[in-house]
């Protein structure tokens, strides 16, 4: 099982966002990870202008977007866009996609929130084309999309799509290279996300990963850290889709979803990840104390 990192814009130390993102990532690379991921939130900076300066400033570390969500943009810009960070990296982009959450798409966008699955097929059948081929002839009830791209050289990114329901794990399975989960526990991804998209994809003649992240801190405080996991990922519990998983999992809040102990509780959590089927596992070390922080790296990097 792989192991990744995970990290929002502006955790990393520098005067501006890009800088602090740049180096973390050149801290990523120096302790040993393949790859770090960073999620598209809805106030933050551009992700994927973001990630085009980190990987034109940091060699050797491949990242991924986890996720961009699909609805505020268009196949052709997604796609215009990806592919031209995927040539600034040489290849390292994997491009993660979502569906969002209703109170951002309609709240905040002003955007329709209803079939989405739909919704996801249609783009991806704008988008997939796009990065492959560079044209697509595309129409569908929410998404259309005919034209071609000027931009024969730059390599297409792998596509990963947020899916927890039946129906997405189904979609990513059969046209994508796997799903990327979060708040997702054990005894869920065994039961329902590995099963669900492995079958989807044999049936389709192809193979899927499945890439699991979850929070991460290595500590002898337990409750600390069980109380910061329920301060920073509270809305987590209420978002209906990750708060389906939690339920799923058994798991009052996302404290109990969070990889939280010492050296050997957590090692011990990693290698049942391991043994249900996660291909990557995307750590997110979010204690505020230095000391836990260092400590969870050390872990995941031995």
């Amino acid at each position: 099982m792989q192991i990744s990192l995970f990290g929002y814009l502006g955790t990393g130390a520098g005067p501006t966002v890009i800088d602090a993102y740049v180096a973390e990532l050149a801290q990523a690379r120096e302790e040993g990870f393949a790859r770090y991921w960073t999620a598209q939130l809805p106030t933050d900076p551009d992700l994927l202008t973001v990630l085009a300066v980190g990987l034109r400033e940091v060699p050797d570390i491949e990242v991924g977007t986890g996720v961009v969500p699909i609805q505020p943009q268009h196949p052709m810009s997604l796609a215009q866009r990806a592919l031209t960070v995927n040539e600034i990296g040489q290849g390292r982009l994997t491009l993660g996609l979502g569906l969002s959450h209703k109170p951002v798409v309609e709240g905040a966008w002003g955007l329709p929130f209803d079939r989405p699955v739909r919704r996801m097929s249609e783009y991806l059948d704008a988008l997939l084309p796009l990065l492959a081929d560079r044209r697509v002839t595309a129409e569908g009830e929410t998404v259309t999309a005919r034209g071609s791209l000027r931009y024969p050289d730059a390599p297409a990114p792998p596509v990963y799509l947020a899916a927890l329901g039946p129906q997405m794990l189904r979609l990513a399975g059969r046209r994508t290279a796997g799903t990327v989960t979060w708040m997702t526990g054990p005894r869920t991804l065994a039961d329902h996300v590995v099963p669900t998209i492995r079958e989807a994809a044999r049936e389709a003649g192809r193979s899927a990963r499945v890439v699991a992240s979850l929070p991460i801190a290595v500590t002898d405080d337990v409750a600390a850290a069980r109380a910061e996991a329920a301060r920073q990922f509270a809305v987590y519990g209420r978002l209906p889709s990750y708060r389906a998983m939690l339920d799923r999992e058994g798991h009052a809040g996302p404290e109990d979803a969070a990889v939280i102990g010492d050296e050997q509780d957590v090692s011990a959590r990693l290698a049942q990840l391991r043994d249900v089927g996660v291909d990557e596992f995307v750590a997110l070390p979010f204690a505020p104390d230095p000391e836990v922080r260092a400590r969870t790296r050390a872990l995941l990097r031995a």
